[in-house]
């Protein structure tokens, strides 16, 4: 078989070459003739056309294509390809302010007026702290028109010690304050005293305050917390007050719901050496106890707070006892109307509210040392109001409440009968203010509306209007209206300023001055003391973070008003000074 097929393949290499051999003779002429082709037709590549319909394919069976299946078997890699960690976008970082425990201020102005401050805290350990602040404040007087000395001193120093514990804390705390006023306010509009009476009038009254205190608070007991401090007052004039108050708080969790209760234990006991007419020591004490439980819900947007307070009051004047027992309501409620932007609040409170010789001079440091004392019962004070914001920058308040009182404290000033009498004492001469006790119905409306326009501008401006009804000739040296407004400004990272405006509306006085002489001119009716505005201004320059220089005005308008009927206040008051910050 294989000698044949070589055969063939010579037989058909020798016919094609003499085909060729043939094919390449040159302009030989074959001439005509009809050649008839017998052989079928053999399509090829180049006469296939384009199959315009769909074949149909006629075979009685198609082969089933076989199922076939994947299987993929995974095995760990090695892998070398280790990613490069990734980095933070370059962000410029303001400078870290640097934060000082410390400061010293100190402030000269006109009047001789001293404003001196020192604040010092220190860690002794990692939970245990020591602070001290001295504060010192005082002028040497001399408003125009004032005949008897009008200076002043006050000074402080408040010492504190504290503890921080992972379950707990607490802190206790020391202090002591002087302070020195004069009774220069006689009522030189109304009578006329002579020489030789004003040269031998005492003016000067010192008041003292030793405090002990200390306040403990819980982070995770039914027990949450607890304030205790004990006041000694006392003054020139032989007058003494105790007063111890006591408040520890429990707070515990009740099926979603807070519970609270409270409770206050407040005593003050008070001794006047002196007294007008009376030539013996006039004692007041009170003790008060009192509970304060309540209940807070919380739904969705709606929150109200249902309590009460019940109060015990064992009081005795002199030999006289009186005691008695109160109730008041304590419930407050709110409804976020439009989320943070509209919050409806509503409450009825009262409280009784325990008055003492201390915080009248706070008050009024022009008071006399024969005051009475007792409680103020607060039976209620319904209020309804809106808050809200604006704007994410502007904030409001707008509040109506109703309140009523019962035994109100009012000063009043004390009368005088003898304008020509010497020897008495320095407060008896019309310039001092005595309290009295009465009821007082007050409808008061409040509105407030606080705006940060930048991180370096914010201001803010409040109101409220006061509508007494009383029992009294008048609601004495109460104002009906009170308004004040004030802006900061950081001009640059070195200046601020920032100013402040208060008004204050009329308020009523009765005064009394005169003689039983009939033929001495004499004076007793009620007087209006004009309303004020006081405007007020500061400036100041970062020199660095340590020190900081600052400019202060007060009274800018130099306003000639009375704070209190017969009292003029300095006038136009400049103050410059300079705070350093430090550590140890």
């Amino acid at each position: 078989m294989k000698i044949k097929f070589e055969y063939k393949i010579a037989v058909i290499v020798a016919l094609g070459a003499f085909q060729t051999t043939f094919a390449q003779k040159k302009d030989e002429n074959i001439g005509t003739e009809v050649v008839n082709v017998v052989k079928p037709y053999t399509p090829t590549i180049s006469d296939a056309f384009k199959v315009k319909e769909t074949p149909v394919i006629e075979d009685d069976e198609n082969m089933q294509k076989e199922a076939i299946e994947y299987n993929i078997f995974s095995f760990p890699v090695a892998s070398t390809f280790t990613p490069s960690k990734g980095r933070a976008a370059g962000v410029e970082r303001p400078k870290r302010e640097k934060l000082f425990n410390n400061y010293a201020t100190l402030g000269i102005g006109n009047y001789g007026t001293i404003n001196a401050e020192l604040f010092v805290t220190e860690n002794i350990s990692r939970n245990e702290y020591v602070g001290g602040m001295l504060r010192h404040l005082s002028s040497q007087g001399g408003i125009d028109g004032v005949v008897l000395d009008d200076q002043y001193y006050n000074t402080g120093i408040d010492l504190t010690y504290g503890n921080r514990q992972q379950g707990y804390t607490w802190n206790a705390d020391l202090g002591y304050q002087n302070q020195v006023y004069n009774w220069y306010g006689l009522p030189l509009e109304y009578t006329t005293f002579t020489e030789d009476v004003i040269a031998g009038i005492d003016e000067q009254q010192k008041y003292n305050t030793l405090k002990i205190g200390g306040n403990i608070s819980m982070k995770q007991s039914i027990f949450k917390d607890a304030s205790l401090q004990y006041k000694r007052f006392w003054d020139a004039f032989d007058s003494a007050e105790n007063r111890f108050v006591l408040k520890p708080s429990f707070d515990v969790s009740v099926l979603d719901e807070k519970i609270k209760l409270g409770f206050v234990v407040d005593y003050v006991g008070t001794t006047f050496a002196q007294n007008n007419n009376i030539t013996e020591e006039q004692k007041y004490n009170y003790f008060n106890i009192g509970a304060q439980p309540s209940i807070l819900f919380q739904r969705d947007d709606f929150s109200v707070n249902l309590g009460a307070g019940l109060f015990y009051s064992m009081g005795k004047v002199n030999d006289a006892n009186d005691s008695k027992f109160y109730v008041y309501p304590q419930v407050k409620a709110s409804y976020k109307v439009v989320g943070d932007l509209m919050v409806a609040y509503a409450g009825a409170e009262g409280t009784l509210k325990q008055n003492s010789y201390e915080e009248f001079v706070s008050q009024n440091p022009f008071v006399s040392p024969t005051l009475a004392m007792a409680p103020t019962d607060q039976q209620y004070d319904m209020y309804v109001g809106l808050k809200g914001k604006l704007a994410s920058n502007v904030a409001y308040n707008v509040r109506g409440s109703y309140m009523n009182e019962a035994d109100k404290a009012f000063f009043l000033s004390n009368s005088f009968f003898s304008p020509v009498a010497t020897g008495l004492e320095g407060y008896q001469y019309g310039n001092s203010f005595g309290v009295i006790y009465d009821k007082l119905k007050t409808i008061s409306f409040f509105g407030e509306l606080k705006a940060d326009f930048s991180k370096k501008v914010s201001a803010g401006i409040s109101g409220t209007y006061y509508s007494y009804d009383t029992d009294q000739m008048e609601a004495w040296n109460l104002p009906e209206l009170k308004v004040s407004a004030n802006v900061d400004v950081d001009i640059t990272e070195k200046w601020y300023a920032g100013a402040n405006l208060f008004f204050v509306g009329e308020r009523k006085d009765f005064v009394s001055v005169g003689d039983f002489d009939p033929a001495v001119q004499s004076f007793s009716d009620v007087v209006t003391l004009d309303s004020y505005f006081d405007i007020n201004a500061n400036v100041g320059y970062r020199y660095n973070e340590r020190l900081t220089g600052f400019l202060k005005l007060n009274n800018i308008a130099s306003q000639d008003y009375e704070r209190w009927s017969s009292y003029p206040v300095q006038g136009f008051q400049f103050m410059l000074g300079a705070s350093y910050k430090f550590n140890f």
